[in-house]
């Protein structure tokens, strides 16, 4: 794709030209790359029907009925949809054409067509939706409900026009939350993350803020370069409002406090003053309260304009002494967590601020039937638990407490999934999908540790509708999601790469594929002319190169494939035989010969570019997703599809080289495709 951010790390240089390889048979295909839109809703709606019919786009116009702003953020979010999806306008209905009518109940006349149409819902944020040949509306419950409806119809749209449809749906759990962080990069990727949790149905966001330059902060010589500008914090919180987004900021309070010894700052506030890697706080020290933590929440306050503050309180006594002070023992630790909670509550509701805690130092074993009948029963209380499963027993004790909760998930699989299920049936407030990627660390939740912006698709099907099946092709969703690409197809060419296949994909007597068998090969990736994701290949076997492994050691370090035309981009459906020991370690490479002699060179870092057939953990989204299936003993695989962009269209392409390093990994090339014809 042209907006996949490949690092190309790659030196164009003089060289003699590579030997002429075997001549490669090269077909052209009308539809080399073609993204086309999802058929699975997410999340899923309560009830839909899909009868056969499309409404046409000629014609067709777009009116908002009432003055809510989530309908003028409605007709913004489709006018965009429409944007990057065909490159095309969607305009205000005329009178005579067709239109996409939204509204709410509140209308009398839409009232009575969602009643008439057997749609209507008046659960709060509920929508009831239908498309026919008549045209397309959306009728809400309330106008919150108006905007949800709006991102279940950007999904129904296609080249050819809207889907016919007929929904009502509302949500089962009440605040659906994504965390997101403040950094230096807040900008480049909150701005793609806050319209993707929009369109995936959340309704508010944990705002991971603790290093935000406040200016209590910067006056005490604590504020951390790498933090965000209160500038930025509070376009942030503007954005996520305006797409419907409740802005809960999350400062950790009482232990993760080392963003408030920044510089070697705040040292007589130390909790444990031996400790070498400070981490909580002395909460018998005035100075803790009224230099740092209560300017820092009323800034906080001031700038989000929150109704709830998530003040932390995990972990607290994970590293640290705690109590380590003579007078901290004395008083002993429930009464310096209780002291130190009520004290911040307190504050904030003098705010008109409600608080938010982490559950586990608050409602462990050891304390929960004793400190737990002392905390103020409005404590918001997040029950955190990363373990896929069905139970979550402690859900349900810390809601029949009488405390508002709510379960928060982080990536695995199972987890966002059975836990929403278990805050259903705990009457829970809601879920909250955690993400730990770094305070520093924005940008990986595209390259690096994507595999936590995929869990937010699958938490947002659990987190609307916990009874419905888990999302599919969530790895695709993200990535579509993030950065939005044209339904549109690319000419180009399969390569066909028999000449130099040196494995086949099946192995029925263990001199195929890895030497393993036929129950871990890969037949289930079949051969021919494929659709693989986005991308079609020729596929005639695996052009596996040599490695560490003695089941590769005969195989070339190298090998040479003739192109000999023009291409504006490169897509390589590919693998390794086996992971690699260590994240991003080079194991290889593409070297890309043009007919004047110069080449440039993709370097193939493990889990970036590149990662074996049964490493299934999407960390990076620079690769698209390609094949995902099992072997025929079910273990998942899953094949990638790296896209590289030709810098040079121009250039005939006179071969590409691919190259390993003989490590652990070792480069397998399936399938190689030219996207476009050059310029």
């Amino acid at each position: 794709m042209t907006r996949t951010l490949l690092t190309l790390s790659a030196t164009l240089f003089l060289g003699l030209p590579a030997a002429h390889a075997t001549p490669l048979q090269i077909t052209p295909i009308p539809d080399a790359r073609a993204q086309t839109p999802a058929t699975q809703l997410v999340p899923q709606p309560k009830r839909a029907e899909f009868p056969a019919g499309t409404l046409p786009l000629t014609g067709l116009g777009l009116r908002t009925v009432g003055s809510a702003p989530e309908l003028g953020w409605a007709a913004r979010d489709l006018r965009e949809e429409w944007k990057s999806r065909l490159g095309a306008n969607l305009p205000e209905a005329t009178s005579s054409g067709p239109a996409i009518v939204i509204g709410t109940r509140a209308d009398p006349a839409l009232a009575a067509k969602a009643k008439a149409a057997g749609l209507d819902t008046a659960a709060a944020e509920g929508y009831a939706l239908w498309i026919d040949a008549g045209g397309a509306y959306i009728v809400g419950a309330d106008a919150r409900g108006a905007y949800e409806g709006a991102q279940t119809l950007r999904q129904l749209l296609t080249p050819a026009g809207l889907r016919f449809a007929r929904i009502s749906d509302s949500p089962a759990l009440k605040q659906r939350v994504a965390m997101i962080y403040l950094d230096q990069y807040s900008k480049g990727v909150n701005d793609a993350l806050v319209p993707m949790l929009a369109a995936l149905k959340y309704n508010a966001v944990l705002v991971m803020s603790n290093y935000v330059q406040w200016d209590a902060a910067r006056a005490g010589g604590f504020a951390h370069p790498g933090g965000a500008s209160k500038a930025e914090a509070r376009r942030v919180a503007d954005l996520a409002r305006t797409h419907g987004l409740e802005v809960i900021p999350l400062i950790e309070t009482l232990g993760h406090v080392q963003w408030m010894f920044y510089g070697g700052a705040n040292k007589d506030l130390y909790q444990d003053p031996e400790s070498q890697n400070p981490y909580a706080y002395d909460t018998l020290n005035p100075a803790t309260y009224s230099r740092v933590v209560l300017p820092i929440l009323k800034e906080a306050v001031e700038v989000f304009r929150p109704k709830t503050v998530h003040i932390g309180h995990d972990e607290v006594r994970n590293r640290d002494r705690f109590p380590a002070r003579e007078n901290g023992r004395a008083a002993g630790f429930e009464q310096l967590f209780l002291n130190d909670t009520v004290r911040i509550h307190d504050a904030l509701k003098a705010l008109g601020v409600n608080t938010m805690i982490w559950h586990d130092s608050a409602f462990s074993d050891s304390v929960i039937g004793s400190l737990s009948a002392r905390l103020p029963k409005d404590l918001q209380v997040a029950y955190w638990n990363y373990a896929p499963g069905s139970g979550y027993p402690a859900l349900q004790q810390i809601a029949g407490l009488g405390f508002p909760v709510l379960g928060a998930s982080w990536d695995e699989a199972g987890n966002a999934e059975g836990l929403a299920q278990a805050a259903q049936k705990a009457g829970a407030l809601g879920m909250i999908q955690t993400r730990w990627t770094g305070y520093f660390g924005n940008p990986s939740i595209w390259d690096g540790q994507a595999q936590q912006g995929v869990a937010y698709v699958r938490a947002a099907g659990a987190f609307w509708n916990p009874d419905a099946p888990p999302v599919t092709n969530a790895e695709a969703r993200y990535r579509d999601l993030y950065a939005p690409v044209a339904y549109r197809a690319a000419t180009g060419a399969a390569v066909n790469l028999r000449p130099h296949v040196t494995r086949s994909l099946t192995d029925n007597d263990e001199t195929g594929w890895i030497l393993k068998g036929p129950d871990i090969d890969l037949r289930n990736l079949k051969t021919g002319l494929q659709q693989i994701g986005a991308y079609k290949f020729d596929i005639s076997g695996a052009v596996m190169l040599k490695g560490a492994r003695g089941a590769v050691s005969d195989l070339p370090t190298q090998v040479t494939l003739e192109i000999g035309r023009k291409a504006d981009a490169l897509a390589f459906l590919h693998t390794t035989g086996w992971p690699s020991a260590l994240a991003r370690e080079v194991i290889g490479r593409y070297e890309i010969e043009y007919a004047d002699g110069t080449k440039l060179v993709q370097p193939l870092e493990y889990g970036r570019h590149i990662r074996a057939w049964t490493d299934t953990l999407p960390t990076s989204m620079i690769p698209a997703p390609g094949f995902s299936g099992q072997t025929a003993d079910g273990l998942p695989v899953a094949v990638p599809v790296l896209e590289w962009t030709n810098p040079r269209p121009a250039a005939v392409i006179r071969s590409v080289t691919v190259v390993s390093e003989g490590k652990n990994a070792n480069p397998t090339l399936i399938g190689l495709t030219l996207i476009g014809n050059g310029k």
